[in-house]
């Protein structure tokens, strides 16, 4: 390799081909524009993806890609606008973790989707979530449906978390079962207890009369 093409493949490699300045303000940029994109068109867009978009999720990093990188294709150049990248969110989690009241009114509240087994229908309606999108994702987290369903929720990252009707214990099934069993065991004592006081030993016994003798046959 002579020494002109050793020159342009390290310019290609380490020189970027716009000032580090752009390459830093590029990122940020699209990073803030994306956060409020994706805050203004909900969290179905996290949540469950149908086909429409996933389209429009690819063709958004397609979109902003040539405005990330502006007029460079250097080694170094990528380098720069991804630690920007990781060093603006990292700063971002940092500040929203100090400032909690400003995360809540960024990322909004917690949306219930079902209780107690009932569908909440203006809330699926809100978030654009159909019946069958929400019955795909409780099944996905074991559940077989909406009515086996305490509470499902769409947090605020996207996730749909689903708490389960508990069903009784088979502790306290078998508390059950013992304290029926005492129930039974109490009722049969009392009622042994009442028969022996109707009849007495002196009238079971054949052949006794009152007075203890032995009856004459008549």
């Amino acid at each position: 390799m002579d020494q002109s093409a050793l020159g342009a493949l390290i310019s290609d490699l380490f020189v970027p081909g716009v000032s580090i300045a752009e390459k830093i303000l590029r990122p940020i940029i699209i990073y803030l524009f994306l956060v409020v994109l994706l805050r203004v068109g909900g969290r179905r867009e996290l949540a469950q993806m149908n086909a429409f978009d996933l389209v429009v999720l690819l063709m958004l990093a397609n979109a902003v890609q040539n405005a990330i990188i502006g007029d460079d294709n250097s080694l170094l150049g990528g380098m720069i606008g991804g630690t920007t990248l990781i060093v603006l969110n990292v700063g971002v989690n940092w500040y929203l973790y100090r400032h909690p009241g400003l995360d809540r009114r960024i990322e909004g509240a917690p949306t219930v989707l079902v209780k107690h087994g009932r569908l909440l229908k203006h809330h699926l309606k809100r978030e654009m979530i159909t019946e069958p999108e929400l019955l795909a994702m409780i099944r996905r987290q074991g559940v077989d449906s909406v009515e086996s369903c305490d509470e499902v929720t769409l947090e605020t990252s996207g996730v749909i978390s689903v708490v389960a009707k508990q069903p009784r214990s088979e502790d306290q099934i078998r508390q059950d079962i013992v304290e029926r069993l005492d129930r039974i065991e109490q009722l049969l004592a009392s009622t042994g207890k009442s028969d022996g006081a109707v009849t007495s030993p002196a009238s079971a016994r054949p052949g006794l009369g009152a007075g203890g003798g032995e009856q004459a046959p008549a």
